[in-house]
């Protein structure tokens, strides 16, 4: 199975709709399949027709290419009261493909890894970026992930990238100030470097592709990644909302405080300068903590509250470090929104800490590449 559902980042080159092919629909139909699979972890043959309204003849041909295909097996038969021959069952194949996933947004280091499309960490490594930025981030990036394609012990799906800045829909880095990169083409040279198939997408678009993926969040749901930066993750009906620019979800680059302290895209009191994970440990050195933390918490509820009150969001996930995030700046944040958008008709938004921790970002290029090879959310 080459390639199933994409994401709405990641379309036909042209960024509109295209002629549906025959190829189209049978791959529409694995992807089917597969959803179904990862969603009920034991079914049948049976039991998939029921659930996707296929035929029976087109589901068995369908898990036969997707048996050959080594994306699942046969499990075993049913056992029980039921009348009739025992039901042969089928589950999702989690060893027989490796994912690699790099997170670029963190300060002063990047993350990597290699996992099953399932998530799971089969190999972590890091490298210290520190100070580097422009082509010596770039070579970097590089070097991590040929470590990692070295470390794999199965075929590669596909390499996922979460990138902090404003990434187009051909994984292009339109901005990522904090990294000196403009413009750089990252998808396309780490596939022309690495041989595989390579899709970058901006580190919170990834983050909310995680949430929903492996954390059981809703369809609609938006996650703050506080982190070197500060970026939102949009999702609208379980797709990721990109915007016309690409540029959907920089919350961090909205000014807050026309006054305040210069920010690297060149603007003067963004929400960044308050709330990055840098920001808030620089001005914790020299003001009350609590406070810190606490006004931190209230300029981010005076940011989201237009989009929540805009969209009808209910659920808003927040990630990056537990110390800073889960208490005073979470509590303000919760506060300041409740106060700008609670009515009679909708009721309270609800913000929490991601359970994610630090692997939202990985789990979200996992994600990411799951969604666009297998067609799996």
């Amino acid at each position: 199975m080459q390639q199933g559902r994409t994401t709405s980042s990641h379309r036909h080159p042209g960024g509109g709709p295209r002629s549906t092919r025959p190829e189209d629909g049978r791959r529409h139909n694995l992807a089917l399949v597969l959803q179904s699979l990862y969603d009920e972890p034991q079914i049948s043959r049976a039991d998939l027709s029921r659930r996707t309204g296929l035929t029976r003849v087109t589901i068995s041909d369908l898990v036969a290419q997707l048996i050959a295909d080594e994306l699942i097996a046969e499990t075993g038969t049913t056992t029980g009261a039921r009348p009739g021959k025992p039901a042969t069952m089928l589950s999702v194949r989690d060893d027989s493909r490796d994912i690699i996933a790099l997170d670029l947004s963190a300060p002063q280091t990047i993350t990597g890894g290699v996992y099953s499309p399932r998530g799971q960490a089969r190999h972590r490594a890091q490298r210290d970026l520190g100070t580097a930025t422009g082509e010596a981030a770039y070579a970097a990036v590089l070097d991590l992930a040929q470590e990692l394609i070295a470390t794999a012990t199965r075929p590669i799906l596909g390499i996922g990238v979460g990138s902090p800045g404003t990434v187009d829909r051909r994984g292009t880095v339109i901005a990522a100030p904090n990294l000196a990169w403009h413009g750089l083409p990252l998808q396309q040279r780490l596939i022309e470097a690495l041989d595989l198939p390579v899709h970058v997408e901006n580190d919170a678009n990834a983050a909310v592709l995680a949430e929903q993926a492996y954390a059981e969040g809703p369809a609609n749901l938006i996650r703050i990644q506080i982190s070197r930066g500060v970026g939102a993750g949009l999702l609208i009906a379980g797709s990721v909302v990109i915007g016309t620019s690409a540029a959907a979800g920089e919350i961090g680059h909205v000014v807050i405080d026309h006054g305040g302290a210069p920010c690297p895209c060149g603007k003067n009191g963004c929400l960044e300068t308050w709330l990055s994970v840098p920001s808030l440990r620089h001005r914790m050195l020299t003001d009350e903590p609590t406070e810190v933390l606490a006004e931190a918490g209230r300029r981010l509820g005076m940011a989201l509250s237009p989009v929540v009150g805009m969209l009808d969001l209910n659920d808003i996930v927040v990630g990056g470090p537990a110390e800073l995030i889960d208490g005073h700046l979470l509590a303000n944040a919760q506060q300041v929104v409740t106060e700008r958008t609670h009515s009679d008709f909708r009721g309270e938004v609800r913000l929490r800490l991601s359970s994610l921790g630090d692997d939202a970002v990985l789990l979200g290029a996992v994600a990411l590449v799951r969604r666009i090879h297998l067609g799996v959310s």
